[in-house]
């Protein structure tokens, strides 16, 4: 399966709302569209948003085992809370972790080898049944996602599709607020940006949102989303 020009270009013109935007998706690419979620500080608004428009749409969750114990609870709070009815754990295989990082301690010295195991090469795998991807990625995350589009040609006729492209922290904020959405419990300690346990750590006030991820290195992305 692959996205044509012809569903692309009927994507982008359903503008930037992202609830419409997401019904887009789902009436356009009907079994096709997967969601992407990390279960982190903003996630809610992404997931109840699917959840109003297909409350069985697929929602994909990298469950690298290092997460902190708080972003699985919140995993199934949501999924719960919501309705959600087919979140998918995307786990690396056992043989993998086996024979290249029985200790767990391939973070520490290969974090670029580190989430290609346990992230990259999972989701290629479990991403194959969908050639459109759902994301929460905003604009105002990190330098490296400012000039990001609502909608993604990711090659050999996949997309990814990001309906809160436009949204600021503090809208996001608002929303969630409004809607009574329940909050990752690290969020409150300083924790905008959430990642593996291992890699991340709170950020100060005045820092990027994204500081706390693999702090002290160059690295700011895991590698599941590469640039167009």
């Amino acid at each position: 399966m692959s996205v044509t020009q012809q569903q692309i270009d009927i994507l982008r013109a359903a503008g930037t709302d992202a609830g419409a935007i997401l019904q887009a998706a789902c009436d356009v690419l009907p079994g096709q569209v997967a969601v992407l979620s990390s279960f982190g500080a903003e996630s809610a608004l992404l997931l109840a948003l699917a959840a109003e428009v297909d409350p069985a749409i697929p929602v994909l969750f990298l469950e690298t085992g290092m997460h902190f114990p708080e972003t699985i609870a919140y995993r199934h709070e949501l999924a719960r809370t919501l309705g959600l009815l087919d979140v998918i754990d995307v786990r690396p295989s056992e043989r993998a972790i086996q024979d290249r990082d029985p200790e767990s301690q391939l973070w520490a010295f290969d974090p670029d080898a580190c989430c290609k195991m346990r992230k990259v090469e999972p989701l290629d795998a479990a991403t194959l049944p969908y050639p459109a991807l759902i994301t929460g990625r905003k604009r105002s995350q990190a330098a490296t996602r400012n000039r990001m589009e609502i909608v993604e040609v990711d090659g050999e006729g996949r997309i990814k599709i990001n309906p809160l492209a436009e949204w600021s922290r503090e809208e996001i904020d608002a929303e969630m607020t409004r809607r009574g959405l329940p909050r990752h419990p690290l969020a409150s300690k300083g924790y905008p940006s959430i990642g593996c346990a291992p890699c991340t750590r709170p950020v100060g006030k005045n820092e990027d949102p994204r500081a706390g991820r693999w702090a002290g290195m160059a690295k700011v992305e895991c590698g599941i989303h590469r640039p167009t």
